[in-house]
């Protein structure tokens, strides 16, 4: 695993993010400063609505700030263009969603290896049998989503994030649609992954997931009030 691990390290300056609603303008971000070191698991807690999702989509800059800034390894992302950021993303960071959104028509093995097509020639498909080892897929490798259990497909989600060697996993409910000894085993492997050095950032609004984690930062109406390490 110490071949997929990259060195990190994530600032967020004064992060506002606004959006209009109808007539009315809602603040997602309220002037957020956050420093994610190297080899954190950060656990970012709170109820629906407060901000979580949006904090870890300008993290991943999949959103930009209304202003502010957010620096990775001295990279600004504001600066890049759509171009570079889409390249910056598939470079350095991997993305598990609530929903694990296997293509149905793919196996398992071809869902991991589809990051690959954006990796502009730098992604090792022969990596692809590590990471189904790796998630305790080895045996469903050439099964298709309709074949796999919810976990299953939340693992092969995992491996799919990790395909491109990513620096930060970014997750942001994963494991809140699964059942309770699921959700356990999705979260220790993360766990085995960051006690080997990756970076976890992890958005839940189960505050008792935060025990998985070395930071916990809680959210309410936009701002961080509370973090503890």
């Amino acid at each position: 695993m110490n071949n997929v691990i990259s060195q990190s390290q994530i600032s967020l300056h004064s992060v506002s993010k606004r959006y209009r609603q109808g007539g009315v303008i809602v603040t997602a971000l309220d002037n957020v400063n956050l420093e994610i070191q190297s080899g954190d698991f950060l656990v970012i807690t709170g109820r629906s609505g407060v901000g979580k999702t949006t904090l870890l989509s300008v993290i991943g800059g999949l959103t930009l700030p209304t202003q502010g800034t957010i620096m990775f390894n001295g990279t600004n992302l504001g600066t890049l263009d759509d171009v570079a950021l889409s390249a910056f993303r598939a470079r350095k960071m991997g993305f598990v969603f609530q929903f694990a959104s296997m293509l149905p028509t793919l196996t398992a093995q071809e869902n991991i290896s589809v990051p690959l097509l954006f990796a502009n020639g730098t992604g090792k498909p022969q990596r692809v049998p590590e990471l189904l080892r790796l998630v305790g897929l080895e045996d469903r490798a050439h099964h298709y989503a309709a074949q796999l259990s919810g976990g299953q497909q939340r693992r092969v989600a995992i491996a799919r994030a990790l395909i491109n060697q990513p620096a930060v996993l970014l997750a942001d409910e994963p494991t809140g649609d699964l059942d309770t000894d699921t959700e356990k085993e999705i979260l220790e492997m993360l766990r085995a992954f960051n006690q080997q050095g990756m970076t976890i950032i992890l958005v839940t609004h189960n505050p008792e997931l935060s025990a998985y984690g070395n930071r916990t930062v809680r959210m309410e109406r936009g701002k961080l009030i509370e973090a503890s390490q």
